[in-house]
């Protein structure tokens, strides 16, 4: 589990596509000392496994992405060099700061506007039809990883507000209008939907 706030903005050092499987190494400025094979890193929010350390210095980790992660996310249209959102995973005792993020990704949201507010940033995004149920005023929703609290909702688009410290300590200070990223809507909403399936499915059971 992750809690959306951004420990790092690292890079992705290279990547490589393959038929079933992509090869990325990203570098960050964390210590990874204590790191092993096998531990959960949060990537623009997507958990991705470290598989290797390319280097004896710690300096990289790398990690083998699916083909379903690469058609889900925003790492299909990245490059070598990009700048990511980094977020090791919650060990016992860590401060819960953002929201419970599970780092599986949903979709990508596109923005579609971006204001100035003072020294904030109002940015605007849309969601695929099927997760707009998923996006409501007041609740968390994770982009590239950063936890965020709705402003506002129309129809399939959303406003955040990004104050200073956010714009600076994360990646999503480079959007530009058109950009996408990776959003993970709040796990709540997906658990109350499942709940009230399976009681209103139970019901109609018992009626016929």
């Amino acid at each position: 589990m992750f809690t959306g706030i951004v420990q790092d903005v690292g890079r992705i050092e290279t990547l490589k596509h393959q038929e079933n499987q992509s090869l990325f190494v990203f570098a960050t400025k964390l210590d990874m000392s204590a790191w092993q094979l096998g531990d959960s890193v949060a990537v623009d929010g997507c958990c991705l496994t470290i598989t290797d350390f390319p280097d004896q210095k710690h300096s990289f980790w790398a990690a083998t992405l699916s083909p379903e992660t690469i058609k889900l996310t925003r790492f299909s249209e990245v490059h070598k060099g990009d700048k990511v959102n980094l977020e090791p995973a919650l060990r016992m005792g860590d401060a819960l700061g953002g929201h419970m993020v599970s780092g599986h990704i949903d979709d990508v949201a596109r923005v579609v506007a971006i204001k100035d507010v003072g020294e904030h940033k109002q940015m605007t995004f849309e969601v695929p039809e099927k997760l707009k149920q998923y996006v409501v005023v007041k609740g968390s929703v994770t982009l590239n990883g950063v936890s965020l609290t709705v402003n506002t909702v129309e129809n399939t688009c959303f406003t955040v507000n990004l104050i200073p410290h956010t714009l600076e300590h994360t990646n999503l200070h480079l959007l530009q209008k058109g950009d996408r990223v990776n959003l993970e809507t709040d796990l709540l909403g997906r658990y109350v939907e499942r709940i009230l399936s399976c009681q209103s499915s139970g019901n109609t059971q018992e009626k016929t």
